[in-house]
């Protein structure tokens, strides 16, 4: 429900902006740090290739490269003096191999069981050599676990002691690039990955959901305050559709176009409350200057002498008059002045429907649950009355019954007459709608009975329904369900 809502979409729109943001920003970062990272190895690697092919040509004096010399003793170490002091835990910038192991000759491949290929370094190395004016043979370039390499393996604990690493300190993986030289020997170049590109996306990961959160927090923040007031307008129209010009008007709130939108929504609603009330007063008046003269003609029709006459105009203007209720009822539904009670349903179409067996009615009140539901009764007893005076005069006999449907209460009241046809029933629900076309009142009232009772339904958030009962094929009396929320 609350991805339904406006606030709801947006956060999860901003959200997955954010997110795909996020991704793409950390995808170039660790992509430039990973090139980053093969250039180092790639130029380091040819760079100390490239030296030592020409200090074995005699083109570079041994030691010009700082003292190293891959061809001296196995033993050699570092130039006299004490290195300088690191911080504590391994670092790009100064965990570095003994000199002795940076640049080696080996007699046969150096690769061996478990090495991790690299044919990314592997092909940016070679290019490198050629654009120096090398021409490589046989290269490899593979990663190795420190702790797994036989040359650096001896020398572990010096390192850990120079470096002040620790015993759960990591070392950073070991990179080992080799050439194989004329002579069948293999110039091999060792140094440590510039970093852990793992560790680096995590800390990207870190990094994006924190910023993440913030901004997430941020927007919904203020989408918070932007919506707040359209959930208060919301509301406020659902209380006018129930029941207009009862509330007091909603005080302008939030952005500025939010306010406007209050503000046009208030003179709006007081135009409506005005028009209703012009309405109710000339209903008002329509109703007194119209039953005033009717009253007045019944006491009239009193001094016609010939009875049948007298009987049947005394019957056309009790017709106006119940049509003139229908009327003014069907106008008045929408604004009723009496408050919604908690009744018990099932007495309340009990005393209706013994009101139509006291006039000796063909009404039957079959099984009946106990309900109570917050209606108002007046206006129930009247769409009940309007449901069972339909099937009385189309079936000639009505069948009320009420039962309970989750959270509703159905009253249904059937009857035994020819039904509507299905492409009519939509229609029966309008106002001054008939299936005699002819207008006589014989054959019914006015056609405001069941709209009528519809809008009463309406009122109360409920539905009126019509259903063709069918048996074998044969449409034998329709059915109206009136349903009406429990709560």
């Amino acid at each position: 429900m609350w991805l339904r809502s406006l606030q709801g979409q947006m956060m999860l729109a901003i959200a997955l902006a954010l997110l795909i943001a996020q991704g793409f920003s950390a995808t170039l970062i660790w992509h430039e740090v990973h090139q980053r990272h093969i250039a180092m190895l790639v130029n380091g690697a040819a760079m100390r290739m490239a030296m030592a092919n020409d200090r074995a040509n005699g083109l570079h004096p041994p030691g010009t490269d700082g003292g190293f010399d891959p061809h001296g003793p196995a033993d050699a170490r570092s130039p006299p003096g004490p290195p300088p002091v690191p911080p504590p835990g391994p670092s790009d910038d100064t965990l570095r191999l003994p000199r002795v192991l940076r640049v080696h000759i080996d007699p046969a491949s150096p690769v061996q069981a478990g090495d991790r290929p690299l044919s990314e370094v592997e092909t940016a190395l070679r290019d490198a050599l050629v654009a120096q004016g090398e021409s490589p043979g046989s290269l490899v370039v593979v990663e190795r676990d420190a702790m797994h390499d036989p040359l650096l393996r001896p020398m572990l604990p010096e390192l850990r002691v120079r470096y002040r690493l620790t015993a759960t300190d990591v070392l950073p993986a070991l990179v080992i690039a080799s050439q194989r030289q004329a002579d069948g020997t293999w110039l091999t170049v060792r140094s440590f990955m510039p970093s852990n590109e793992t560790q680096l996306l995590l800390r990207l990961l870190r990094q994006a959901i924190l910023t993440y959160l913030v901004l997430v927090t941020v927007v919904g923040l203020i989408l918070r305050r932007i919506t707040r007031p359209l959930r208060a307008l919301t509301g406020r129209l659902e209380s006018f559709a129930a029941s207009p010009g009862t509330l007091d008007q909603l005080q302008p709130q939030g952005p500025a176009d939010i306010r406007r939108l209050i503000i046009a929504h208030n003179a709006m609603e007081s135009r409506l409350s005005a028009l209703l009330d012009e309405k109710d007063v000339m209903l008002g008046a329509i109703g007194h200057d119209l039953k005033t003269p009717l009253a007045a003609l019944r006491v009239r029709i009193e001094a016609v002498e010939d009875d049948a006459e007298r009987s049947r105009m005394a019957a056309t203007i009790e017709e106006i008059n119940h049509s003139l209720d229908d009327i003014l009822s069907l106008a008045r539904v929408g604004r009723p002045t009496d408050p919604i009670e908690a009744t018990e349903l099932s007495a309340l179409i009990s005393d209706v429907i013994g009101e139509y067996e006291d006039m000796g009615d063909d009404v039957e009140l079959g099984e009946t649950t106990r309900m109570v539901a917050p209606v108002r009764a007046i206006w129930l007893r009247r769409a009940t009355r309007n449901l069972v005076s339909n099937a009385l005069r189309y079936g000639h006999r009505a069948r009320v019954r009420l039962e309970r449907e989750g959270r509703f209460a159905v009253l249904v009241v059937d009857d035994d007459g020819p039904g509507i046809p299905e492409h009519a029933i939509a229609q029966m629900m309008e106002p001054f709608t008939r299936l005699d076309p002819s207008r006589n009142t014989g054959t019914g009232g006015a056609g405001l009975g069941l709209t009528l009772a519809r809008a009463i339904a309406d009122q109360h958030g409920g539905s009126l329904t019509l259903t063709n009962r069918v048996e074998d094929g044969h449409t034998v009396g329709l059915s109206a369900c009136l349903r009406l929320p429990l709560a």
